[in-house]
């Protein structure tokens, strides 16, 4: 029987992507993660390093609507990233027009999403 204490961490998360290069240069410059090596796929994509997790950036057919989400993300499936400064994520946001909602339960927090839809938290 596999139990919790069997599990590690999380290694990766993968988002479903239309634009593999638009996607890295929402997650490299805006977010500030770092693109990493990436095995040889039959599909487009990219791995990025977000500490020592990663995310793995998949430009397939996307089975989900990417439209008539929720505008919070916090209420739809999303990842969360922790950052040391979360006014600096949201200063960058504010700098690029991306539009973002702040927590709801009052913890320092925001949502905003990807140029795919996915939901981002950022939590400071």
């Amino acid at each position: 029987m596999v139990t919790s204490s069997n599990i590690t961490g999380i290694h990766h998360v993968s988002l479903i992507v239309s634009d593999t290069d638009r996607s890295v240069l929402f997650y490299t410059d805006i977010l500030g993660l770092t693109q990493t090596a990436r095995p040889v796929l039959p599909f487009p994509g990219a791995w990025l390093q977000a500490g020592s997790q990663q995310i793995h950036l998949l430009e397939v057919e996307n089975p989900d609507p990417v439209s008539g989400r929720s505008a919070h993300g916090g209420r739809d499936r999303h990842l969360a990233l922790a950052v040391r400064s979360l006014d600096a994520i949201r200063k960058k946001l504010d700098d690029e027009d991306i539009p973002y909602t702040l927590s709801k339960s009052g913890r320092k927090a925001l949502f905003c999403r990807d140029p795919d839809g996915n939901a981002v938290e950022i939590i400071g």
